[in-house]
């Protein structure tokens, strides 16, 4: 290849690079919403991630074939229908309580959960814990707290989600294992780093100890770090606290050691960002 076309295809591989992803590849609360439908029939077992990939067209098909309507993979009108109640109401179309059930209460807990406030399962049915993270959203983001999904409130979940304002520094050198966002049905609202038991735990940023201790269920031992601009950061399942609440810590500050306790199913560190009480993806801000 001459030198000419060489800086050509290095071009050409550049602009193709800064392309935006294709619209297929973003998260879409419809598509998520689609998933759990197909999930209450035992269609679909990927996780409830908004993504119309190859698992979630095979399932959509397959359930239009099973319905008696085409199997394009694309989901309209009819499709919705013979779906029942998990295809009914588009978010935004009713006010939503709880006791609710179908395709926009789904929409609603993908949303919240990306906001930062997960309920425990996607499922399309607005129980108790998804009533307690919306009344949680909507004190977050400054609304009437009242359990209900109206306007302003769905509308405050179309805006993009929040992010960490300060910068930070991984708590431990280790590969990523779960990280944030869909897992099955429900939301993983940290990213998990994989470290051998009694791996130094690192404080991500400087502020002040605010719990150190354990807590009963699944968070095991844990530490949580207030900073400034209301960020507070999370460590759990450690094996040791080497701090106490009130201290002051700088970056890198040793915090604890890495642990299995709690719910965990082997040593890891469980990493969470929360601000003003809304987790956000730690990636956003670690280097």
């Amino acid at each position: 290849m001459s030198a000419c076309g060489l800086r050509l295809t290095v071009v050409l591989v550049v602009l193709v690079a800064l392309l935006p992803a294709p619209a297929a590849a973003s998260r879409d609360a419809g598509v998520a919403a689609l998933q759990v439908a197909l999930r209450a029939r035992g269609l679909y077992a990927g996780s409830i991630d908004g993504l119309k990939g190859p698992l979630t067209s095979a399932a959509t098909k397959r359930f239009q074939r099973r319905a008696g309507l085409a199997p394009s993979g694309f989901t309209g009108t009819n499709t919705r229908k013979a779906l029942g109640r998990y295809g009914r109401h588009v978010l935004g179309g009713r006010l939503l309580a709880r006791g609710a059930r179908g395709w926009d209460v789904a929409a609603l807990q993908f949303l919240l959960a990306w906001h930062g406030f997960p309920s425990a399962t996607i499922d399309g049915v607005l129980g108790s814990h998804t009533d307690r993270a919306l009344r949680r959203f909507q004190r977050w983001a400054g609304l009437s707290v009242d359990g209900v999904a109206g306007l302003s409130t769905v509308a405050a979940l179309r805006r993009a989600p929040p992010t960490c304002p300060i910068a930070l520094a991984w708590p431990v050198e280790a590969p990523l294992g779960n990280g944030f966002g869909p897992r099955g049905n429900h939301f993983h609202a940290g990213i998990d780093l994989l470290a051998k038991e009694g791996t130094t735990v690192r404080a991500a940023a400087p502020g002040r100890v605010a719990y150190a201790g354990r807590i009963d269920g699944g968070w095991g031992k844990l530490v949580v770090v207030a900073h400034a601009r209301r960020v507070r950061t999370m460590y759990a399942h450690l094996s040791t606290v080497a701090v106490d609440v009130g201290e002051r810590v700088t970056t890198g500050t040793r915090v604890g050691a890495v642990g299995s306790t709690g719910n965990a199913t082997g040593p890891h560190l469980h990493f969470e960002v929360r601000l003003h009480g809304a987790a956000v993806d730690p990636s956003t801000a670690l280097p």
